[in-house]
Parts: C-alpha cells; structure tokens; sequence
C-alpha cells in the first residue's frame, strides 16, 4: 500500500515453470487437449494393438511371408474349415473380434474375407459368426463377467465361475467311436472305461454341436498345445461358447508364443465344446443328455450337455495315452518332479493318496502335478498348468497352491463371501469337487520348460485303510508291474451308524478312466524304460498302521516325506532289506527318521490273528481283481505275464 493509503496495482507473479526439456522429452504435468470428442474415441486412444514380441524371418513356417491381412484370412479360413457343416460342408462366415463392439459399418467392410452369402441353404448362411481367438487372461474376464452368469472376481482376483448342473466328469457318457482300426487296437470290454459308439452316431453328435456352435454370435477358439517335448508336440484347437472353458484351456494347455501362434497352421485334434447344448436322446447309445464323443480318426472330441471343464483336459489326456505309444513314447497319470542333481522321480496314486503333497516339495522342482511323457529324450508334462482341489484347501497345509490362486486363475464352483469374495474351501454346498485350474509358473519351483531326464525312482502310492502294507517296499520289476496294472488304493466309506469299512478300489495304470489300450501295454512300456534307463520301483503305504481304519493310526506324513526323501537321496538302496509273507515285499529295517517297529507292519497290530485275517483278505482282493487281465499275452513267449502273475500275492 503507498504512503497516501491508495492501495498499490499488483505485479503479476512470475509463472512457475514446471514443464523442463531433457533430450526433447517433457517431463511436466501439462499437455495437450485430447483429440477425442466422445468417451468412446477416448477409450479407443487407450488401446494399443499388440504385435509379436519378435521378428520373423522369411523361413518360418507357411504363414511367414503373408501379410497381416493374408494371415488373418488363412487364419480364420482354417478356422472357418473347422467349423464346417457335413451338409453343407462349408464352414460358417467368420469376423474377428466382439460382437459387442462391431459398429453398424463393420461388418460390410469384412466382405472381402468370404463369398457374397447364399440363401439355398437357411438363413444361417446370411449371418456372421465372431472369433474370438486365443483372448488373452484379461479379456477373457471381461467376457465372463459381463456375459456370464455366476462369473465373479474373487479377494484374490481368481475369477470365480459355475460349471452348472454337472460339476465333475460323466465317465458312463464318454465314448469312443468303434472303426476297422480302433476295434483291434483299443481295449473294449470289462473293466475297460471305453464305451463304444459308431461312427454315423459320432457325425450326428458332431453336426449338433456344429449347428448350435454356429448358430451363435460368438465363440471362443483356444490353438494350444500339449507336451512339453518340443518334437512330440501336439497342435489343438478348443471351439467353445464359454469364456470360462476358453479361460480354463488357456491355463491347462502349452501356451503358444505370438511367432507360434502366427505359423500355427492345421490343427492335430480339435475339441467342440457345445456343453450347454444337450445330446438327443433318442440317437443311437445316447443313455442321457450328456455324451463325450472321441472319434481318433477324425481327430475330434464333441461334448454335448455337460460343462464340466475338466471333461477337455481329461478327454486331450485320453487322446495322448492313444496318440504317444504309437510313437513308443510313455504317457503317464503321474506328478513328476526332480531334483537339484536332475533326479527324476514319477509318483503315481489315485486320488486321496498324496500324489499332489508328495511330488510338490520345495526342495525339488515341479515337472509337473498331473499328466507326462517319457520318451527316449527323458520326461516331458503333457500340460500347461496345474487342476488342483481346493476342497479344505489351506495356506499352512499347501502354500504353494494357496498362493496360485490370484489373476489368471480359474475357480469353479466354490462359495465365497458377497462382500469381501473371501473365498469359504470348507463350503460344500455347491459341490465337492471344488477346483481351481492355473498356469504351471504360478508355481515358484516350476522347472520351465516342464521337461527333465529319464526317471531315477518310480514310486507307486497307495493309501492302505486295511493297514496290513508297509510304509515303503523296493520292488522288482514284476512287482512294479503288477502293482503297476492293479492301480489299488483303499477308500473310507462312512455309515450312519458309525460303522466304517475300508473298500479296496483299483484302477489299471492308476487312471484307468483315461486308458485306451490294455493296461498291460502300457506296463510292459514302464517295464522297457525303467530297465533301458535303470530306474527302480517302491510302493509306499500312506494309509494305516496298526489296524485298519478305526482301529490303527494314519501313517504321519513327516515319516512318510522322511522316506520319500530316503528314495530321493539314494540311501534307501543302501539299507537291508526283509521279505514280507503273501505279497511277498522286500522292506527297509531301517530308514533314517522313522521308528524302525512301523516298517514292518505286523508289529504294530496287538491282535496278530487280526492281522493275518486281514493281510489275506486284501491279498485274495489283489488276485480276483487281477482276473480281468490273465487272458493277456506280454511278449512273444508269454514268459512275462507269468511273472508278473508270479509277483502278485502267494497263499
């Protein structure tokens, strides 16, 4: 203010300047007004197209040398060929990308990518059907969410999603198309999981799948492949209407690269997913609604009136134990993990066993938890990702599953808060079989890539509630294989009066519902390779001791993990061994860590004749199961099969 009390015009304050040039860069807050006048130019500014991370060069592969509009066309011609009617043995007029965000105008500008649409045929040949292929993890959440009823986001960020009215596999309504050649080379009859079919009622189930399939706006379609083993490899192609089916194979299958994806080309086999879409009823061999239909000549798997993920990665499974012996390569129902020296070990057991806590040890590094190969190269996973049950699933029990359950991961049908999406694994109410489907890296010990050399140990689990096997047993050969072939493991079955019985269940090869030739093959291949690469065989008992179930005590999983790792370490082979009556098992006096009474079973039962009664009754079991596979020849001279007859129990 001046002296005469007139107030005084301010200066202007000097601007602050907050914008520098370094290198021509600027690195202030200002900038220029977006061009967008619409919130959808806008988020159109907000996307980038991706593009393939490396070059390619003039020499790889058929799709190399195109141009990105050449490609796309081959691709969605290929596609197109796939989704191709038997009557009118074209397939449907395809557009890439969402329906949802197709303009008015789009559409006519994909003209030139087909033929001027006819109207002979129905009016289904005058409309588009949208691909959208091989989503990436986060578009295909947005699918789920918004399209998909029941698909949440879990505390996690795991996205939560309902399989329907089936939440486990149908095995009764699988099938397998019976021609001149798989009548001679499957196995077919008792105790086989393969149904047969004909080959018209194949093409009928194939041609609703198809038709509902194509009569849709939109469907999914997955290229992946299986087997880690890049000179066995198999290219799939999974065609689905479910983002939660397009999600749950991008986690369970070899995820391509983008160059891979680009020279992808022909598929081996593919998979029709039209679950939500009933079979008939009234065609052939039809028994419901549901059917899972395998035709190994055509390549092809339709599955129709069921939702059930899993029913793809155990039908792709079923496909390589055909596709991999007839390239004398070993596919397996196994974990598999190896060692800081490049030990190997296979675990085989059905479920309720320990497959999955034995072979995921953080010592060792994770090959992979359920499907493999051996071939002369060494073991190789069969998948991409990991199908863990979640039920009573917890972080102190298996933290490294706990902590795969984030973004990317499928969760199907588990209960979880409204609120908070804290997801409740003791919840039972939607079903049991809860599960949740994840890439292998998301377990921090996975070996990437999932291959390994030849196995040093091969370890059969069974969870024994008769309590009469020992803890661990070395095995011959013959014994290997016919434990091998008689798959056994014991259940719990409960009462409502209290009264529990254990009850002996076998399955040939430790997945017979995923078999397709003799489990006696299969044997004679693990018998080959195990001898060729000096392998050895163990049975260990996770069940019960001291009496069976009710009377005597599980076996404590720290003893059990003290003789994995005594199989792991090599010192186990070291140790003297005894011979046990009946099933006539050489096992360890001594194991490093564990009370030398419990490795001999009959020591820890106080009622000997008990016992005895007992070890006998499951030993008449093993032999009136393993009836079903006598009539079957291995080798020229037959001498194999008797000893492995030999190997079985002796009364």
């Amino acid at each position: 203010m001046a002296a005469n009390g007139v107030p005084t015009p301010k200066s202007p304050l000097a601007r602050i300047v907050t914008q520098k040039q370094q290198n021509g860069i600027s690195h202030g807050d200002g900038g220029k007004t977006v061009k967008a006048q619409t919130i959808d130019e806008l988020h159109s500014l907000q996307k980038k197209k991706s593009a393939p991370t490396t070059p390619l060069d003039g020499a790889q592969g058929a799709f190399a040398s195109m141009s990105d509009d050449e490609r796309q066309k081959q691709q969605l011609k290929s596609i197109s060929a796939s989704l191709a009617s038997l009557t009118r043995e074209t397939g449907p007029k395809l557009v890439k990308g969402d329906p949802a965000k197709a303009q008015s105008g789009a559409r006519v500008a994909h003209h030139h990518h087909v033929e001027a649409p006819t109207i002979s045929v129905s009016d289904s040949a005058l409309k588009f059907t949208h691909v959208l292929y091989n989503l990436s993890p986060g578009e295909l959440y947005e699918q789920a969410i918004k399209y998909e009823k029941g698909s949440f986001i879990t505390s996690t960020g795991a996205l939560a999603t309902l399989s329907g009215a089936k939440t486990g596999r149908s095995p009764r309504d699988k099938r397998v198309v019976c021609d001149d050649t798989t009548k001679d080379e499957l196995w077919w009859g008792k105790g086989s999981p393969n149904i047969e079919m004909d080959e018209q009622t194949f093409l009928v189930n194939r041609e609703r799948a198809v038709d509902y399939l194509n009569s849709l706006d939109k469907v999914f379609v997955n290229d992946q492949f299986l087997n880690w083993d890049p000179k066995n490899r198999i290219k799939v192609r999974i065609v689905s209407a479910r983002a939660y089916h397009s999600l749950f194979m991008h986690n369970m299958c070899i995820r391509p690269t983008p160059e891979e994806l680009e020279n992808f080309g022909t598929p081996d086999f593919t998979i029709y997913n039209a679950g939500q879409f009933p079979c008939n009823r009234f065609t052939h061999y039809m028994t419901s609604s549901t059917s899972i239909d395998l035709n190994l000549a055509r390549r092809e798997m339709v599955i129709l009136g069921t939702q059930y993920a899993g029913e793809m990665k155990k039908g792709l499974f079923s496909v390589m134990h055909y596709l991999m012996p007839k390239r004398q390569i070993l596919s397996l129902h196994s974990g598999c993990n190896m060692g800081k020296d490049g030990d190997v070990a296979l675990f085989f057991g059905l479920s309720g066993t320990g497959k999955t806590t034995l072979s995921t040890d953080n010592n060792r590094y994770l090959i992979g938890d359920d499907e493999h190969c051996w071939s002369d190269a060494g073991v190789s996973n069969i998948e991409g990702g990991c199908y863990a049950k979640c039920i009573d699933l917890s972080k102190e029990k298996e933290p490294e599953i706990w902590n795969a359950i984030k973004f990317g991961t499928v969760l199907e049908n588990v209960v979880f808060d409204e609120h908070d999406r804290e997801v409740d694994y003791a919840d039972k109410s939607v079903t049991e079989n809860t599960r949740a489907a994840y890439p292998i890296e998301f377990i921090p010990n996975a070996k990437i890539p999932c291959v390994g050399p030849h196995p040093k140990n091969v370890i059969l689990l069974a969870c024994d509630a008769f309590g009469v096997l020992p803890p661990v047993s070395k095995l011959t050969m013959a014994q290997t294989m016919y434990h091998f072939i008689s798959g056994y493991t014991a259940l719990v079955a409960g009462t409502e009066d209290g009264i529990k019985e254990p009850t002996a269940t076998f399955s040939a090869c430790f997945g017979a519902a995923f078999i397709m030739l003799h489990p006696t093959k299969y044997a004679a291949m693990l018998a080959e390779k195990m001898q060729k690469h000096g392998a050895t065989g163990w049975l260990v008992n996770t069940g019960w001791s001291g009496g069976s179930y009710g009377y005597g005590s599980r076996i404590k999983l720290p003893y059990t993990r003290k003789i994995i790792d005594a199989i792991h370490s090599g010192s186990l082979l070291n140790a003297t061994f005894e011979k046990t009556e009946v099933f006539g098992l050489e096992i360890p006096t001594e194991v490093e860590g564990v009370p030398s009474e419990i490795l001999r079973p009959e020591n820890t039962w106080s009622d000997k004749k008990a016992y005895k009664d007992t070890l006998l009754k499951l030993g008449g079991l093993f032999k009136n199961n393993f009836e079903t596979f006598t009539n079957y020849k291995i080798g020229t001279d037959n001498k194999l099969t008797e000893e492995i007859l030999a190997a079985g129990p002796q009364f």
